[in-house]
């Protein structure tokens, strides 16, 4: 597709996030994906068929489970700890847990198990919200934090410190505990918009403020990241702001599962990232991690959910039918994918697909049969038409079938 043919206000300005940028993710499906109250938790052969997906998407790290959590947690987190480590996977493992030694000492138990040390995401409350609640003082957190991230850290474990509801917390609190964290030896720090309250501009002044008063004055190199939630919808582009202020990673959720409407959907993430050009790889096997997850977890995808969703790259608009037609057939994939998409379906292992219904015109119908090898006469045509016309639905493929004649298949 050369660029004379679209013009990009997108790109109009110098862009937010500058090219050959290094952005990694982090899948959290098998841990925060799964405290979604609806769900189901997939069994360990599941989640093993899962972890592979994930790698074949490039995903760089996931969050193999909350090891503390009960026995079939424990056992869990430590298989796929082990699957990663046979199979010599590329993506790297880290345990979650909260900053609790009860917690940290079963991700300890996990690492001594599997004779690897992997990073521990410690978690805990600070927002002044919370603190009320919880009758928390920020010296208690501070305490609190220190003396976790050293306990982590003095078992070999690298150490990634989380604050909850950081959007929501103070500056004087947030200097405060992510300094502790650090001093303490922490050397991944995770921001997070924990119940969907942030916007991009939000996302950005945070990420842009701990990288300048908490990072940068630390002397050290610390991995930033970006965790944000899906309450008001702006999970996907509070992630881009956040990439854009200078976080490292982001932290997404295949299908958006989560606590309550979820957390940033992998997805949709992976597909900006490429279409940005901040990533490049394959992900044509996306739709299949998505269809794998739904089923795993008894999740149903919304037929209109972006790239992954059955209606995606479907028409049964004339108009549209008949542009993306003429486009194939001038042997042009690329053309055809630009023409009535944002998102070019072949990037993702997909292709439009043309469907006959009741707002369909001639170029469905010739479209249609000519990709199922049937002779596209005027009385057929016709006749297909005409029930369309009078359906409520778009035609299955039965449905269409039963009005061919068998001399009309070739």
């Amino acid at each position: 597709m050369t660029s004379d043919l679209i013009y990009d206000w997108n790109a109009h300005s110098v862009p937010e996030i500058p090219p050959g940028r290094r952005v990694m993710v982090l899948d959290e499906t098998l841990r925060d994906g799964l405290q979604n109250p609806s769900v189901r938790d997939p069994s360990i052969a599941e989640k093993v068929e899962i972890l592979h997906l994930m790698e074949s998407l490039g995903i760089d790290q996931v969050n193999i489970g909350l090891p503390s959590a009960g026995p079939r947690a424990f056992a869990d987190t430590e298989a796929l700890a082990r699957e990663i480590i046979s199979s010599r996977m590329k993506i790297r493992p880290n345990l979650g847990g909260r900053t609790h030694k009860h917690d940290i000492q079963a991700m300890i138990d996990i690492c001594e198990r599997v004779g690897r040390p992997i990073e521990a995401a410690m978690f805990i409350g600070s927002s002044p919200i919370r603190r009320l609640v919880e009758d928390w003082s920020v010296d208690h957190l501070q305490r609190t934090t220190e003396e976790a991230v050293k306990f982590a850290v003095s078992a070999g474990l690298p150490a990634m410190y989380v604050t909850e509801d950081t959007i929501r917390t103070d500056p004087s609190t947030v200097v405060a505990l992510y300094s502790t964290a650090i001093r303490a030896g922490a050397r991944a720090i995770v921001l997070c918009d924990t119940v969907g309250h942030a916007t991009p501009r939000g996302a950005y002044n945070l990420v842009k403020f701990v990288i300048d008063e908490v990072v940068k004055p630390s002397g050290e190199t610390i991995r930033v990241d970006w965790h944000g939630h899906n309450d008001r919808g702006l999970a996907v582009a509070n992630s881009l702001a956040a990439i854009a202020a200078g976080a490292d990673q982001v932290h997404a959720v295949a299908l958006s599962l989560g606590e309550r409407v979820g957390n940033t959907p992998m997805e949709v993430m992976l597909v900006n990232l490429r279409l940005l050009g901040v990533i490049d790889r394959d992900l044509s096997k996306l739709k299949e991690y998505s269809e794998k997850i739904a089923r795993a977890t008894n999740t149903v995808i919304p037929p209109n959910y972006p790239v992954v969703g059955r209606d995606a790259f479907r028409t049964q608009t004339g108009v549209h039918a008949a542009a993306i037609a003429k486009a194939y057939k001038k042997h042009d994939v690329k053309l055809a994918d630009a023409i009535y998409s944002g998102v070019p379906a072949h990037l993702f292992g997909l292709e439009q697909v043309i469907e006959i219904g009741p707002m369909s015109g001639k170029s469905n119908v010739v479209y249609w049969l000519g990709k199922h090898g049937i002779t596209a006469t005027d009385e057929l045509i016709d006749r297909i038409l005409s029930v369309a016309k009078q359906s409520p639905h778009v035609l299955t493929e039965n449905e269409i079938l039963a009005l061919v004649p068998a001399s009309a298949r070739r």
